[in-house]
């Protein structure tokens, strides 16, 4: 039988950036993907990662800013990227109104698996 999920959970600690993730190792019990909708304000970034999971990230609004070793991709309304695991990426929204999208990793996210730069 499907089964509808309620409300996402809400991560803590990743202000300004709000993250809700609808499926995952959190909020379904599910090791296997996650899927969550992320805000970020403009002038938000976070430190550069080498994760060991795919990452598809679909930008509904704004724009993401994805750095990479080879230069920087935007990524606007409409667009989306993937980023393969074992890849260094660094995601920031520096333009007006931020960013607005949904991120789906495989295997799910995990603070252990991101790797992210100190």
């Amino acid at each position: 039988m499907p089964e509808k999920i309620l409300a996402p959970f809400v991560v803590p600690g990743t202000e300004p950036k709000t993250i809700e993730e609808y499926v995952g190792a959190v909020n379904t019990d599910t090791p296997g993907i996650s899927i969550a909708r992320m805000r970020s304000p403009q002038g938000w970034d976070e430190p550069g990662q080498r994760p060991e999971f795919d990452e598809y990230t679909v930008v509904i609004e704004g724009m993401l800013r994805v750095e990479h070793e080879s230069g920087v991709i935007d990524v606007r309304a409409g667009e989306a990227i993937h980023s393969r695991p074992g890849e260094w990426v660094r995601y920031s929204s520096p333009e007006p109104g931020g960013a607005h999208y949904i991120a789906v990793c495989l295997p799910a996210f995990s603070p252990d698996t991101a790797h992210r730069d100190a």
